[in-house]
């Protein structure tokens, strides 16, 4: 007798159908998984003899066969733990026939408790993609899978209590759709920060357009710390991005079952010797990487030239287009990647170039040398260059206290609902954004907007990507303003943040 017993598995970030199809015969006692399994689910067959002897069930003495359908896709993890001992117990008469529109996940103990698995959430919206109505899933992942809507999610806690639950004996209570709770803002405040109106200016920007950020300065200016603070004045996630974001972050393992939902927009800072696959995803598993993770976020570099030379370059693809193809010898994966790049760089190696204190020991070529270790084209795709200077000593003992993070973020938000209404209908959320028919239609500039674009166009040297992105920049200031059209005023703010002298000292 066969018995199909309906699971789910993962491909890069979505969640597909799988079927385990359980078959007891005659012969000698041997237990075979056929399907392309890897490691991790051949030694499946010493978990589920121990639960089910464990759990107080009777293991068959019986040539077992479990193919994991479809079997030319290769099946990865502890995931299908749970769908075969069901399948096997179903199969040797222990179980009544199992509900069709019912399916497994989860990872067995050896004593039959179940724990959790990454992925649950992508493999929830299969499942309701596949017509499931009921999913049984660990108690550790039940919150998760409830935002996925659709199926009824079964919390199990170990074996016997999910076979109590088929049996008709103890049946298991569903799990209520969870709901995030208020959250306080627990973010870093800008009112921390003393001094730097220009660079609060240029975040204010940046946070309103959702435009990539580059701050130059000296060390102990304040970068990372105002970098810190970008999240703070960031306009809340809409339910579709927080799923998204939630989504690639349950594959990685990395959300945390008491708040299954990111609530607050990810804030990733990987370190500088990351190599380029952690940072764009691979791995023999085809894992997500950093700008994955920073997905609907903010991806900050800091100490940006010490990254490798390679690393950074990976970083143009995601940056134009929004998703990271990854290909390795275990297949081509396309990973979602639309993130706000932030990064903070020193003027010089030693650090101290422009310092009043005229401590800098770097001769012009060593600056040069320095500033070429970022590539022509990484620059030009980010929006705002912004020098950072030291801090004065009178705005370290100013009395007043700087504007809040609330109070930015109000303008922010003002600014953002101005964009959400004006690409109401498209995939475009932000000015960052904008298709150059959409530049061409929202970001006409008047006579003397049209002089000053072309002295600055000259002037600068600028690309046709870096004149879309200035303008791109203005409109966003214009919004700011609540300006209908792009004034000169808006466009010579949006001129001074391309200013690549501030990289040569």
């Amino acid at each position: 007798m066969v018995v199909t017993v309906r699971s789910l598995g993962l491909t890069g970030l979505k969640g597909y159908e799988v079927s385990a199809e359980c078959f007891l015969s005659g012969g000698l006692p041997a237990f075979d998984i056929v399907g392309l399994p890897d490691a991790a689910v051949r030694e499946a067959r010493e978990r589920v003899r121990a639960a089910v002897k464990n759990c107080g069930a009777k293991f068959p003495v019986s040539r077992i066969t479990v193919n994991l359908a479809p079997a030319g896709q290769k099946k990865e993890g502890t995931v299908y733990d749970l769908p075969i001992l069901i399948g096997i117990l179903a199969a040797d008469g222990e179980l009544p026939a199992l509900p069709p529109d019912a399916a497994f996940i989860g990872e067995l103990s050896l004593a039959g408790a179940l724990r959790g698995v990454s992925g649950v959430l992508p493999m929830a919206l299969a499942a309701r993609e596949s017509g499931i109505r009921q999913l049984f899933v660990p108690e550790e992942n039940a919150a998760e899978a409830t935002l996925a809507g659709g199926p009824v999610i079964y919390p199990v806690a170990d074996v016997g209590a999910l076979i109590g639950h088929l049996r008709g004996d103890a049946p298991i209570t569903p799990a209520p759709v969870w709901e995030p709770e208020a959250l306080s803002s627990g973010l870093p405040d800008l009112r921390d920060v003393m001094g730097q109106e220009n660079v609060k200016r240029a975040l204010e920007v940046a946070a309103a357009g959702g435009h990539n950020l580059l701050m130059i300065g000296s060390p102990g200016a304040g970068k990372s710390m105002l970098a810190k603070r970008l999240p703070s004045i960031l306009p809340d996630m809409t339910r579709p991005e927080a799923l998204e974001a939630s989504a690639i972050w349950s594959v990685a393992g990395l959300v945390d079952p008491r708040q299954p939902l990111l609530l607050r927009r990810p804030f990733r800072s990987p370190h500088h010797t990351s190599s380029a696959a952690a940072l764009t995803g691979g791995g023999p598993a085809l894992r997500p990487g950093e700008v994955s993770l920073a997905h609907n976020g903010v991806l900050f570099l800091d100490e940006l030239p010490e990254f490798h030379r390679d690393v950074l370059e990976a970083m143009r693809q995601p940056l134009e287009d929004g998703e990271v193809t990854v290909a390795r010898a275990g297949g081509t994966l396309r990973l979602p990647a639309r993130f706000q790049l932030v990064c903070a760089m020193n003027p010089c190696r030693c650090g101290w170039r422009g310092h009043p204190s005229g401590r800098c020991t770097c001769s012009d070529r060593d600056v040069a040398k320095y500033v070429e270790k970022i590539s022509g084209p990484l620059l030009d795709r980010i929006d705002i260059h912004v020098n950072v200077p030291s801090v004065e000593y009178e705005a370290m003992r100013r009395r007043e206290t700087p504007e809040s993070s609330a109070a930015v973020k109000l303008r922010v938000d003002a600014a953002r609902e101005i964009q959400k209404r004006r690409f109401a209908g498209g995939a475009i959320t932000c000015n960052a954004y904008m298709t150059p028919a959409m530049i061409g239609e929202f970001c006409a500039l008047d006579p003397a907007g049209e002089k000053l674009m072309e002295s600055a166009f000259e002037r600068l040297g600028l690309t046709a990507r870096s004149h879309d992105r200035l303008l791109r920049v203005a409109r966003t200031i214009a919004d700011l303003d609540g300006a209908e059209h792009i004034e000169a005023p808006h466009l010579a703010e949006a001129i001074q943040y391309r200013n690549t002298d501030i990289l040569k000292g």
